[in-house]
């Protein structure tokens, strides 16, 4: 296992999700085409692939951010959902997690401790 590569969020509306994504994450896609969209964020895939009818709710994947309670609120400012607000996990860690408007779980997550 090499770590983490790519990380795929299922959306119905493909338009829409790139655009609210493009706002998170303050970029344009790299790839861009109807059957998949990806974004090159700090040297890791998120991508992002039409699906009529979204379901599940079991992953979670972590984003690095230097200030989760800023990120926490962009997010909420677009129109994502509190599913866990900023919170200590021990030491200096802090993580958050919001619901984009498709149902996939973002969390967020403050580690001064990892260093790529």
């Amino acid at each position: 296992m090499l770590g983490l590569r790519t990380i795929i969020y299922k959306v119905e509306d493909l338009e829409e999700a790139t655009l609210w994504y493009s706002k998170v994450f303050e970029m344009e896609p790299y790839f861009k085409e109807p059957f998949y969209v990806g974004f090159n964020i700090g040297g890791y895939e998120l991508g992002l692939l039409p699906e009529r009818s979204v379901k599940g709710n079991n992953i979670i994947t972590y984003w690095g951010v230097k200030d989760i309670e800023e990120a926490f609120k962009k997010c909420l400012s677009l129109g994502a959902t509190s599913i866990e607000k900023p919170n200590n996990v021990g030491g200096e860690l802090m993580v958050a997690t919001v619901e984009d408007l498709w149902g996939n779980k973002i969390g967020l997550i403050y580690n001064p401790y990892f260093k790529l």
